[in-house]
């Protein structure tokens, strides 16, 4: 009898972890930490918000960062902490949780595709910031006047095009992780380049449109703190 009775357990165990692992998943924790900027927290916020998951945003002043700095990984920010355990690179959770949402494509072949389409917004970012961080003001204008001219154009070009021939979205002709990125941070490139990236790019702006008018997106808009960049 105790042996049958312990046979019995573990199958009750067996046939009720997987509910377990789906409740525990669902109902877990998640806190991000960053300054009270949109920039490259915002698409952890865009994907957690569609997802219908509820987040303890913490944003603070920049004066605090000397505090806080030494508790975050790698000294960095934005950090998601998920049931205690301190996740950063906003790229990588972004693409994690766009897997969970099932919006990171259907196989490997179409992962790929997303990844390089983000990966190009990244290169176009860094292209802007390399005159938005630059400290002198001589050599700020001068990389700002070459960026803008030539660099700045050709991304958002390509991208515009990328956005035609994908059906209006940037990978796959269906919509990813990676168009809730872009346009989460376009806010943060339109800020730092001193421009509106959208304009006189139509494709790029009908997938702004489409990406904003997402019902769980939209909400997360209306109620989010404001800030320019």
């Amino acid at each position: 009898m105790c042996e049958e009775f312990s046979h019995l357990k573990h199958f009750v165990a067996c046939w009720l972890f997987p509910f377990y692992i789906i409740f525990h998943r669902t109902m877990s924790t998640y806190k991000l930490t960053y300054f009270p900027v949109k920039a490259l927290a915002e698409p952890i916020r865009f994907i957690l918000s569609y997802m219908d998951k509820e987040f303890e945003d913490i944003r603070f002043e920049k004066e605090n960062w000397p505090t806080i700095k030494p508790s975050m990984p790698f000294g960095k920010v934005p950090v998601l902490e998920v049931d205690g355990i301190q996740l950063h690179q906003s790229t990588a959770i972004t693409r994690y949780f766009g897997k969970e949402a099932g919006i990171a494509g259907k196989d490997n072949w179409e992962a790929l595709q997303i990844d390089i389409a983000v990966d190009t917004i990244h290169d176009l970012r860094q292209a802007i910031s390399s005159f938005w961080y630059e400290t002198d003001e001589n050599v700020k204008e001068k990389k700002r006047n070459e960026v803008l001219k030539d660099v700045v154009p050709f991304y958002l070009n390509k991208l515009d095009e990328l956005v035609k021939t994908n059906g209006g979205y940037l990978a796959n002709s269906a919509l990813s992780w990676g168009d809730l990125y872009f346009i989460a941070i376009s806010d943060y490139l339109s800020h730092m380049a001193g421009i509106d990236i959208f304009e006189n790019h139509p494709n790029l702006q009908s997938l702004k449109d489409t990406v904003l008018a997402l019902p769980k997106i939209k909400a997360w808009i209306e109620k989010r703190p404001k800030s320019d960049l």
